[in-house]
């Protein structure tokens, strides 16, 4: 959905005219109309007056999606939609395994309440900040790409609000706060966290090579698993990190592949490869296949950590439970469906979560 917005016209011979700014715009040309050559607008609102030049296959620069961030200032709104704090999934996606390899960490190592919630706490901030970050550079990487699927072609840089130029010095912000996060940590953790970067940078990229960008996002998307366990213990707990964070991986192979076969066909057209083309027609088979392997890891993961039973109920079960929910009812020929199951997988890592909470939290008042 678009904000519709009532702007005014000005015109060199019709005066002031107020229109929608949603409505078809035409241009007078030799008594024709010459979309094609792009169309020259002057927008007034109030006392500012600015000017638009627009393709065919274009939408204006000021068209965003109407959300909340239409109430802040406009000089900032492009900023944020490039962020897309408004869809704050990705968000929780990032931030889950963070709070999952933290509470672990803390259980095994009998670790204070308060150090365990400031430590979710600051992990919480820096999911915010280095979602957006991995936003920006995800939207400089695909900008012309963007432009030509439905769904993306209102992002800031695709329509032109953001420059590139902008998009790289906003970047630099976003990335001198995440390591301002980051510092807060010990120096086994800054370098690890640290580490992840690359594969930020390159999952772009994996889309235009090969057809298992998933599996690169999954590496990135999870590696809070590892650095949460580092954070609290001062070091990574191999044993009981490295099978929660392929716990985490086999997760987004299942959650992403379900997001990529909303825009499968726009993918097919302009080249771009994604788990939900490889698999095509067998897409339930994998990720029944995957979410075999979330469930399994994160099993194993709780039994080298000593778990207690709250988590092989809450945890574990709840999400069989729910990946099974998903696989069952999901439609993949819908993208309003597959984005409603995309986004449910926040109540997934929530569910892992609150057994590992569960039992953490009785060992505390034990």
């Amino acid at each position: 959905m678009f904000a519709r917005r009532s702007l005014t016209v000005k015109s060199k011979s019709a005066g002031i005219t107020p229109v929608n700014m949603m409505s078809v715009v035409k241009e007078r040309a030799n008594g024709a109309s010459s979309i094609a050559n792009g169309i020259r607008h002057t927008f007034t609102t109030g006392a500012n007056v600015r000017s638009i030049d627009e393709k065919k296959d274009a939408l204006p620069s000021a068209v965003v999606p109407g959300t909340w961030l239409d109430r802040v200032p406009k000089s900032v709104q492009p900023y944020l939609y490039l962020t897309r704090i408004d869809k704050p999934i990705g968000t929780w996606l990032l931030y889950w395994p963070c709070a999952w390899g933290i509470t672990m960490a803390s259980y095994s190592g009998h670790l204070p309440w308060t150090s365990t919630l400031s430590t979710i706490g600051l992990f919480g901030i820096g999911a915010v900040i280095m979602r957006g970050a991995g936003c920006t550079i995800n939207d400089l990487w695909d900008r012309n790409i963007d432009k030509k699927v439905e769904r993306t072609r209102v992002r800031p840089l695709a329509s032109g609000a953001v420059t590139p130029t902008q998009a790289i010095a906003f970047l630099g912000l976003q990335l001198g706060a995440g390591l301002a996060v980051l510092t807060q940590l010990n120096l086994y953790s800054i370098v690890l966290g640290a580490s992840s970067l690359s594969l930020v940078v390159t999952y772009p990229a994996m889309k235009r090579i090969t057809y298992w960008p998933q599996v690169v996002l999954g590496l990135a998307f999870n590696w809070g698993a590892l650095l949460g366990s580092s954070a609290m213990l001062g070091a990574a707990n191999w044993p009981v990190a490295l099978p929660l964070y392929a716990s985490g991986v086999c997760w987004t192979l299942v959650y992403d592949t379900i997001y990529a076969h909303q825009d499968k066909k726009d993918d097919v057209k302009i080249g771009v490869k994604s788990t939900a083309l490889r698999f095509g027609e067998k897409t339930p088979e994998f990720l029944a296949a995957f979410s075999t392997g979330m469930v399994s890891m994160l099993a194993l993961a709780g039994y080298m950590n000593d778990q207690g039973p709250l988590f092989y109920v809450l945890s574990v079960g709840g999400a069989a439970a729910h990946l099974a929910w998903q696989l069952r009812t999901v439609n993949y020929e819908n993208p309003a469906d597959c984005w409603s199951k995309f986004a449910s997988n926040k109540w997934t890592g929530a569910l892992v979560f609150s057994g590992i909470a569960g039992d953490y939290l009785h060992q505390l008042v034990m």
